[in-house]
C-alpha cells in the first residue's frame, strides 16, 4: 500500500501535460503531484521515434528512482505513441498513457467527418492507424500536423498574446482537404491543444465550420483511469505543494510561474 504523501508524476514534454493535471486535480483534488517537463527535448514531434523513447524511458526511470510515485501519468500523445509500452517495459509502476480521442469523437460525430490535429510524429503512427482502424470504420479521419500550436499553447501560459494566424492556419489545415468543410468533431491530438481550445474555436467559427463542431480530447478519459487505478489508496487530508521539474534551467520556468500556480505546483526546480 501507497503512503498518503506517495506523489502522482505528470510527464511531457512542456506545459502541455497541464491540461491532463487539471483534470485528474478533479477527481483527486488532494493528490500529491510531481509534474515534470522535459523542456531540453522540447519540441517532442520533431523528434525519431528511437529519440524519443529513450528520452521518455531514462527521464521517467531517473525522476521514479528519485521520488517513487504510486503512479505516472504520460500526459504527451506523442511520447505515449511512441514510447508507452518502452515505458511500461522498464519502469515497475503504473502507468497511463494519453493518445488521441478517435473512440469517442467517432462515437459523438454526426456528419461523419472528423478532424485531428497532432505534432508530425503523432499523425503518422501506426498506433493512430489503429485506433482509426479499430474505433472509426466508415468514418472520415483527416488529419493535420500543427507543431506551431505547442509554441502558442507555451507563449498563452507565459502570459503572452499568440498570432491568430497560426489557429487560422491550423484549421485551414483540415478544412482544405475533401470533405473538410463537413467536420464536427476536432481531436485534439496534443495536450497542449486544449490550452488554445478557445482560440482554435474562433479561428473554426472564422472558416464557417457547422455549428455543432466540437473539440475533443482524452483528459477526461484519463482522470478517470487514474481515479481507478488508485482507488482506495490514502491520500493526505489536504492538497500539498506540486513540484515542476524541469530538464531545463529553472530561469527558463519563471515566465510560466503564475500560470503554474493555478494548478498549485509552487515549487519550481531543474533535474
Amino acid at each position: 500500500m501507497n503512503a498518503p504523501d506517495a506523489p502522482i508524476l505528470v510527464f511531457d514534454s512542456g506545459v502541455g501535460g497541464l491540461s491532463v493535471l487539471a483534470k485528474v486535480q478533479k477527481v483527486l483534488p488532494t493528490a500529491p503531484v510531481i509534474y515534470s517537463a522535459d523542456y531540453a527535448g522540447l519540441p517532442y514531434g520533431e523528434k525519431s521515434e528511437i529519440e524519443v523513447a529513450t528520452r521518455v524511458c531514462a527521464f521517467l526511470g531517473r525522476l521514479s528512482e528519485r521520488y517513487a510515485p504510486r503512479l505516472v501519468v504520460i500526459a504527451c500523445n506523442t511520447a505515449s505513441t511512441i514510447a508507452l509500452a518502452h515505458a511500461r517495459a522498464v519502469l515497475g509502476v503504473p502507468i497511463v498513457g494519453t493518445v488521441p480521442a478517435i473512440k469517442p469523437a467517432a462515437e459523438q460525430t454526426q456528419s461523419g467527418v472528423i478532424g485531428l490535429l497532432g505534432t508530425k510524429a503523432t499523425i503518422r503512427q501506426a498506433y493512430v492507424d489503429r485506433l482509426e482502424s479499430e474505433h472509426a470504420k466508415g468514418k472520415t479521419l483527416l488529419r493535420h500536423a500543427a507543431p506551431e500550436l505547442v509554441a502558442a499553447a507555451e507563449a498563452k501560459l507565459r502570459g503572452e498574446a499568440p498570432d491568430p494566424v497560426i489557429f487560422a492556419n491550423a484549421i485551414g489545415g483540415l478544412t482544405d482537404q475533401t470533405g473538410g468543410d463537413q467536420i464536427d468533431q476536432i481531436i485534439l491530438g496534443c495536450t497542449h491543444f486544449p490550452l488554445v481550445e478557445q482560440e482554435l474555436a474562433a479561428a473554426a467559427a472564422e472558416a464557417g465550420l457547422r455549428e455543432d463542431l466540437a473539440f475533443v480530447d482524452g483528459s477526461d478519459g484519463i482522470a478517470r483511469r487514474v481515479a481507478n487505478l488508485t482507488e482506495g489508496q490514502p491520500w493526505p487530508a489536504k492538497p500539498s505543494v506540486g513540484k515542476f521539474i524541469s530538464t531545463g534551467p529553472v530561469e527558463q520556468i519563471e515566465p510560466y510561474r503564475p500560470a503554474l500556480l493555478r494548478y498549485n505546483l509552487t515549487q519550481i526546480m531543474s533535474l
